[in-house]
């Protein structure tokens, strides 16, 4: 599990551009809502090889100032108590403001890595004038411009020293861990419930009951792992409590702690933005995934509603359709044993280790018939593969010139390892490498 690091500090001085430029795309949960409030991002980055979680906090301005002093104190607080590290932004074209001071008292008081960013600082003269930061009380200063990148790296290379090393806990890793995940109200709860046969965790028709992520250990039928239920991630405008993002913080760190991720979606409201966020964030985590569509019951249904239902859902998720889809109603426990058995295989193929000499056999005769395009009047020759040693399937394909084999040839690499050794439901990962 990697270290979080949150970005605070107030609107407008560039955190958004910052997050952006450290996970090299918009790749995270995005959450932008019109007006005050600014967006929330999840993201991952890494940084001489030590990755971590990227959590920008946004900031809030409403009304007066006090307002707002009220309303970043719980968004600072709530980050300080779950990140590993903090970096606050300020802003040298504006200066030292009365915003920056509250959130420079709060910081004062904890006993966490604090890196203090002046941003905008792209010239000489501004470096000059970030001098007046030290008035915050945070000690050193780092200057940077998000907007082009400047400075960003000594800041980075500060920050990865101060995080703490991450020990797994091995004793809780011998277990698999699956998580269910999804929107608030789409039945996660309940689904737990309904499979340990007991009601183990509040349930209610309010969304956001569930506030923190709990495992309870499965043990029947002869699959034993643990169970995560995790609180609902849903949009940033739906959020009215500071508690809320305590708990997506921590669904958060639960798709990245387990290894298969129980999607459960609500049939009535389909497989809309929010739901493909949580997909997305579970698959560039490299998780196994399974697609729980609960409510069935709810849907009036006709000989062809399954299957048009799973050829939209396939539609979002494309390139990436090898998933398992399982329809289900946890009122009347209709298919809940067939997910967890659905997952447990997933978990399976995640772990699956395919030897070398099977690799080759199976995959060069197929190569030496479809070989990769020339490019550039250059011709690639494939000479060997393995399976590389890690947690999820990933492959290292040996060849003379690993840098012309084109997106489109790795994917079709990869459709063939689905089709010959069985993926289903797990991200797979295909490197060129130089023989």
């Amino acid at each position: 599990m990697s270290n979080i690091v949150a970005i605070v500090g107030r609107p407008n001085v560039g955190k958004s551009t910052f997050f952006n430029r450290l996970i090299q795309r918009r790749e995270a949960i995005v959450d932008a809502v019109s007006g005050v409030t600014r967006d929330r991002h999840y993201g991952k980055s890494d940084w001489n090889g030590r990755e971590f979680s990227l959590i920008d906090t946004g900031g809030y301005v409403k009304g007066s100032d006090d307002v707002f002093e009220a309303e970043i104190d719980k968004q600072v607080e709530l980050a300080i108590d779950e990140a590993d590290a903090i970096i606050f932004m300020v802003d040298v074209e504006t200066g030292v403001t009365g915003m920056d001071e509250d959130v420079a008292r709060l910081l004062r008081k904890v006993d966490k890595p604090v890196f203090l960013a002046v941003n905008k600082v792209d010239n000489n003269k501004r470096a000059e004038d970030a001098v007046e930061f030290y008035s915050l009380g945070l000690g050193e200063y780092y200057t940077i411009a998000s907007i082009n990148g400047s400075g960003t790296g000594d800041l980075l290379d500060a920050l990865v020293e101060a995080l703490p090393e991450v020990e797994e806990d091995l004793e809780e890793d011998e277990l698999p861990r699956f998580a269910v995940v999804g929107r608030p109200n789409a039945g996660k709860s309940s689904f737990i419930n309904a499979l340990i046969g007991e009601e183990r965790y509040i349930v209610t028709d309010i969304a956001g009951t569930t506030r923190d992520s709990i495992d309870t250990k499965y043990n029947r039928f002869g699959f034993e792992f643990n169970l995560v239920d995790t609180a609902g991630i849903r949009r940033k405008s739906k959020v009215k409590e500071d508690l809320e993002f305590y708990s997506v913080m921590r669904s958060v760190r639960a798709i990245e702690h387990c290894d298969v991720c129980l999607l459960v979606l609500d049939a009535t409201r389909g497989f809309d933005g929010q739901v493909q966020n949580i997909f997305w964030l579970a698959e560039r985590n490299r998780k196994g995934i399974v697609i729980l569509v609960n409510k069935w019951d709810l849907i009036e249904k006709d000989t062809k509603s399954t299957r048009e239902f799973e050829k939209v859902i396939r539609k979002e998720i494309e390139p990436f359709t090898d998933v398992p889809i399982v329809f289900i109603s946890v009122v009347n426990k209709q298919r809940i044993y067939k997910a967890i058995e659905t997952a447990v295989e997933v978990y399976q193929n995640r772990t699956k280790k395919i030897k070398t000499s099977k690799l080759n056999e199976v995959l060069l005769p197929i190569i030496e018939n479809y070989p990769p395009p020339a490019y550039k009047g250059k011709f690639v020759k494939i000479k060997y593969i393995m399976q590389l040693p890690t947690p999820q399937p990933q492959f290292a394909f040996f060849c003379n010139l690993p840098q012309y084999v084109r997106e489109p040839y790795k994917r079709f690499l990869e459709n063939n390892l689905r089709e010959h050794f069985n993926f289903n439901g797990v991200p797979v990962s295909v490197y060129m490498r130089k023989k």
